[in-house]
């Protein structure tokens, strides 16, 4: 039988769920483990019958929640353009480097949104004043859930390319 939480915050146990569907693994492979080791030679390359590289999907995934991290902090905070803001104009990365400060930026967001999510103070249920309706649970379980359906595809990219050493 679960344990009551010690914390004053009512909503402790939601936040430890949330921040687990962020950054762990449970039900599907993780960001991290679809990215880890991605050969050099294929970050460009798109599968026949596939419309997607691995570099679109990682600059997609980063940059959506970029933006959803940001709209959730900051009313001065301005979207990309839909859809052609959210996706890198090129198949491939321009060099090596580019793929690392990507994977760096996800992490980072990532991380900051778990923090955002781990902090009492943020009311979860509270509308987002400059937002039409949105809150920081509902942005938080969106950028989760838009992140889950991309490592997926990535996931699958990697299993079509030869390059996946998963289960």
């Amino acid at each position: 039988m679960p344990t009551k939480s010690k914390s004053s915050d009512p909503n402790q146990a939601l936040r430890d769920h949330v921040v687990a569907i962020l950054g762990e693994s449970h039900a599907h492979v993780g960001i991290k483990d679809a990215i880890a080791d991605w050969p050099v030679a294929l970050r460009g390359v798109k599968p026949q019958g596939q419309p997607f590289t691995a570099w679109r999907l990682l600059e997609h995934i980063r940059i959506s929640q970029w933006d959803i991290l940001e709209f959730t902090k900051s009313a001065k905070h301005v979207s990309p353009k839909w859809p052609a803001g959210y996706w890198p104009a090129d198949d491939a990365p321009p060099d090596a480097k580019a793929w690392d400060k990507s994977v760096a930026q996800v992490e980072r967001d990532l991380k900051e949104m778990e923090r955002l999510v781990r902090d009492p103070k943020v009311d979860l249920f509270a509308r987002i004043p400059h937002g039409t309706g949105q809150t920081p649970l509902r942005e938080a379980l969106v950028l989760a859930d838009h992140n889950a359906y991309h490592i997926g595809q990535l996931v699958l990219l990697r299993r079509l390319l030869g390059a996946w050493k998963g289960d």
